[in-house]
Formats: C-alpha cells, sequence, structure tokens
C-alpha cells in the first residue's frame, strides 16, 4: 500500500500472505514522482533502493540486521512512517475488512477501494 504525506491512499496491491512485500514495491511506486520515499524493512532490497535513488529521490529504508553493510538513515524522517499505519487503522474500522468477509481478492479489492474513496473525502 502506498499513501501520500497526509496518509491518504493512493495505491494498494493485494497478495497472497506467503508473498514478500518487496515483488509488489516496483508496481507501488512507478509513475510516482516524489523527494523521499519511506518504507519499512520489508523494502530494504539494493535493487529497489538503486532504482529509487536513479529517480534522484532519497529513500528512507532501515535496513535489515543481517545487511553486511548497515545504511543510515534519517530517523526523523522514518518516523513519519506512521502515516500508513493510521490509514490501515481507519480501514479496519470497517467490520467487511478486518474480519475479510470476503473470500475472493475482487471483491476484497473493490470494497478496499470504496473504503479509501470514503476516507479520501472525510
Amino acid at each position: 500500500m502506498s499513501t501520500d504525506a497526509l496518509g491518504l491512499p493512493l495505491r494498494f496491491r493485494l497478495t497472497g500472505g506467503e508473498r514478500h512485500d518487496i515483488t509488489q514495491a516496483p508496481e507501488l511506486v512507478e509513475s510516482y514522482e516524489f523527494e523521499t520515499l519511506i518504507a519499512d524493512t520489508s523494502y530494504d532490497s539494493a535493487n529497489f533502493i538503486a532504482s529509487i535513488e536513479e529517480q534522484g529521490s532519497k529513500a528512507v529504508i532501515p535496513p535489515r540486521r543481517n545487511r553486511k553493510q548497515q545504511r543510515e538513515i534519517d530517523r526523523h524522517l522514518y518516523k513519519e512512517r506512521h502515516l500508513i499505519e493510521c490509514f490501515i487503522g481507519k480501514a479496519k474500522h470497517f467490520r467487511r475488512i478486518f474480519s475479510r468477509f470476503d473470500k475472493l481478492a475482487a471483491r476484497y479489492h473493490s470494497f478496499l477501494s470504496f473504503v479509501a474513496a470514503l476516507i479520501w473525502l472525510r
């Protein structure tokens, strides 16, 4: 899921629970122009960070603990990652989202899009 600087949803991708987040990362940020990308450690990939920096943007992604070369990040900027967690919390106020009544991904994605539109309209 990606949000803007105000925590409003921009794009999200549904995957199976066993899929890793980094597999969807390039598609989540393609065609966006941004100065800084803030993400958690699951997006720590040398290729992904290199593609972000090639665009002239700054990647604020904490390195995994097992990384041989640890990168420095701006901890103050990283604190803004709570905005996406806040959006997820707002979306989970809708019972159909948090309990996952819809077993088909297309229906769940459609209702999640509806909830995102409602949050945008607040």
